[in-house]
């Protein structure tokens, strides 16, 4: 099967190369990378062509005014061509070069999502700060999957919908709500990483960043029609807490 990455970036000259690397080391050749690059002012466009060759024909480019990530993710989703869709933001990067094989792989006896666990890394991608252990759980009290983990078969898209722009911060917890409220689509845990994202963004940046994840997420909860919605948000924090330990130098 096609897996189609989608990628959003502004401004990711910092970062952007890495994730271009751990796309192109992978050892499952039927996939297309999209990039949606939403008019970036530094050296990103650059970094990106510099690589294209690379890609052999496997990689489209789209540089434009967005009005938000999520625009950029829902441009992305509308140009796929593939059975299988995940996202990879610019500054994360894939944990190994197994992960489209392992996806595509348990794509397999009706599964329509795959998901997996999660480590938070520093900057220079050296030390765990944070795991997030996925397992099963239930969408209504308060368990979600990682979404940068998340693969989707195109047709649950075509079912569900693509991101609610309304939502700033957490229209990525509004899709996976609306995804895991559905029973009929079958869904698989793996439990291993397949991406390694870096600390920080919108919604996990400081104290600030999650109150503002947190008022938003409360909206979506309850406009999903998710009893309880404060609590269930109230859940959703402390295991994010718990999951924060000791930093794990995994440098070589």
């Amino acid at each position: 099967m096609k897996i189609s990455l989608i990628t959003p970036c502004f401004n990711s000259e910092k970062t952007i190369e890495d994730t271009i690397k751990s796309v192109l080391m992978q050892d499952y050749d039927n996939y297309e990378h999209i990039i949606i690059d939403g008019k970036s002012k530094d050296n990103t466009l650059k970094i990106i062509e510099k690589y294209k060759k690379d890609y052999k024909g496997r990689i489209k480019i789209v540089s434009e005014k967005d009005k938000s990530l999520f625009d950029a993710m829902n441009k992305g989703i509308k140009l796929a061509s593939g059975e299988i869709i995940g996202i990879l933001n610019s500054d994360d990067v894939l944990d190994n070069n197994h992960v489209f094989k392992d996806v595509a792989g348990a794509m397999k006896n009706d599964v329509s999502i795959v998901y997996s666990d999660l480590d938070f890394y520093n900057d220079d991608l050296t030390k765990v700060v944070r795991t997030f252990k996925t397992g099963y759980g239930s969408i209504f009290k308060g368990w979600h999957p990682p979404h940068p983990t998340l693969y989707l078969r195109r047709e649950v898209y075509e079912q569900i919908g693509l991101f609610n722009l309304k939502y700033k911060i957490s229209a990525d917890l509004d899709l996976m709500i609306r995804i895991f409220k559905n029973t009929d689509f079958k869904s698989k845990y793996l439990k291993k990483n397949l991406v390694k994202m870096r600390a920080g963004g919108v919604s996990t940046n400081g104290l600030k960043g999650y109150i503002k994840n947190f008022k938003e997420a409360v909206k979506v909860y309850r406009d999903n029609g998710i009893s309880f919605p404060v609590l269930k948000n109230i859940y959703r924090s402390l295991k994010t807490i718990r999951q924060i330990h000791s930093a794990k130098d995994v440098s070589n």
